[in-house]
């Protein structure tokens, strides 16, 4: 009798795990031909690394240093307390955040170990309830406490899917953590113990940071596709179709909500999208590919921050404005930079791809000042990118990828200071509760305030 239960338990969980798919004959954890055929495609494609290929040059991205003729003024510090999903919150409006300093290292603890030697810009870690949360390149999830202390860990992948390299998006939302990748993944795990509620097979990789909103879970995948799911049970409630890419990115592509609940998408092929989240209806779409002079298969951009009224980006060529509204264009800036952008008041700080950090008129999208912030450090040294950057108290700190902490004015673009961290650093700084979080290539998580 007991083995006879036994082997109930065992059939009814082995149908559970089954039953995760969208598609029951796609072999999520059977392993069958199909999903083999599909694992050593994504070996194939992460060995090419496609982006550190050269494919396009814009004509306009030497920067210049330009001094600062008149004064900034920037808002006051805020205080946030958590740090719960990619961008901050759900625009990727992150501002001038209140950071207390940098003087003391609060934490330095060594939590894993990099598998894989593709170099790209790494997912932040996010803070929540005096957890901090990250993934390494294997695909285990990690919450640990203030002080270094793993609370739990989780790794859902079967032994078939070790071989490759993992990009993890995640998202606090309520009692949970959403998670997406770039192997076809979205699932759902508790945020105080990791254990999995649900997991879906998508089958192509997701490639936008996960966002979650109004019990609904939005992402983009490789194909240009923009989804909906629900968070209870994963299951799709609508999709949008795009025109695809013929190179495809190995960079997180651009997604926003705005205050009043509405989605702006910036696929791979350079289309600009406004979209309801509530039914997937389109208000307006417009391609900025060919605005930008790289055409829709070379397109690369940063993430999409949405301010009052405006939508800023940046990408291989120039940092546009739109109307958010409209979708009108504001102006546009020859820059070339896939970083992010902050905005503070009537100022965009951005930071070029040669490295130069850039404040410009938010309203005219005038260059205010620009300044070289690898100047600092020894000449050998410079030959380096800038991974990250973020404000905090009025002060710029920029991560390097050969390790280095840059501190910069915000008002006047001066370099003050840095720091060696030693580790390469692919993953942008975050301020939460009034401290600085930096996670290095090698999953070292390091705290200052």
């Amino acid at each position: 009798m007991i083995k006879k239960i036994n082997y109930l338990i065992f059939f009814l969980i082995f149908i559970l795990f089954v039953s995760c798919s969208f598609d029951d004959k796609t072999g999520i954890w059977s392993g069958d031909e199909r999903e083999k055929k599909r694992i050593t495609e994504l070996e194939k494609e992460q060995k090419r690394i496609i982006n550190k290929v050269n494919v396009y040059t814009s004509k306009n991205v030497s920067s210049k240093e330009i001094p600062a003729v008149k004064n900034v003024r920037l808002t006051q510090p805020k205080t946030n307390s958590s740090w719960k999903m990619s961008g901050l919150n759900l625009q990727n409006f992150v501002g001038n955040i209140y950071l207390s300093g940098i003087d003391n290292r609060f934490l330095k603890k060594k939590i894993s170990r990099s598998r894989f030697s593709l170099i790209q810009i790494a997912p932040s870690p996010l803070v929540f309830n005096d957890s901090i949360i990250f993934a390494d390149d294997a695909g285990t999830i990690f919450s640990i406490n203030q002080k270094g202390k793993v609370n739990w860990k989780k790794n859902i992948y079967i032994k078939e899917y070790r071989r490759i390299y993992k990009n993890l998006s995640l998202s606090i939302y309520k009692d949970k953590i959403y998670v997406a990748d770039n192997v076809g993944f979205i699932y759902a795990i508790a945020l105080t113990s990791g254990e999995l509620i649900w997991i879906k097979h998508h089958g192509i990789p997701l490639k936008s940071k996960i966002k979650v909103f109004d019990n609904k879970i939005f992402i983009l995948n490789q194909d240009n596709r923009l989804l909906c799911f629900d968070t209870e049970k994963g299951t799709k409630i609508w999709d949008i179709r795009s025109v695809q890419s013929f190179i495809k990115s190995q960079n997180f592509l651009g997604l926003a909500i705005s205050k009043e609940g509405d989605l702006v998408t910036l696929n791979s092929s350079g289309d600009l999208l406004k979209v309801k989240t509530k039914n997937g209806q389109i208000y307006w779409s417009l391609n900025v590919g060919y605005t930008s002079g790289q055409g829709a298969d070379f397109f690369k951009s940063s993430e999409i921050v949405i301010g009052d009224d405006d939508i800023i980006f940046s990408t291989l060529s120039s940092i546009f404005s739109f109307n958010l509204y409209s979708g009108n264009l504001n102006w546009k800036v020859n820059t070339s930079s896939n970083k992010t952008p902050i905005i503070d008041g009537n100022n965009i700080f951005l930071v070029s791809d040669d490295n130069y950090f850039i404040n410009i008129d938010r309203n005219s999208g005038k260059i205010i000042w620009s300044t070289n912030i690898l100047k600092i450090l020894k000449k050998r040294k410079q030959k380096t990118q800038i991974t990250g950057f973020i404000m905090g108290s009025g002060k710029i700190y920029a991560t390097t990828l050969n390790g280095y902490l840059i501190v910069c004015s915000a008002v006047s673009g001066n370099i003050e200071y840095f720091k060696k961290i030693r580790d390469p650093i692919l993953a942008a700084p975050i301020i939460s509760g009034g401290s600085l979080y930096i996670l290095t290539e090698n999953y070292r998580i390091l705290g200052f305030n």
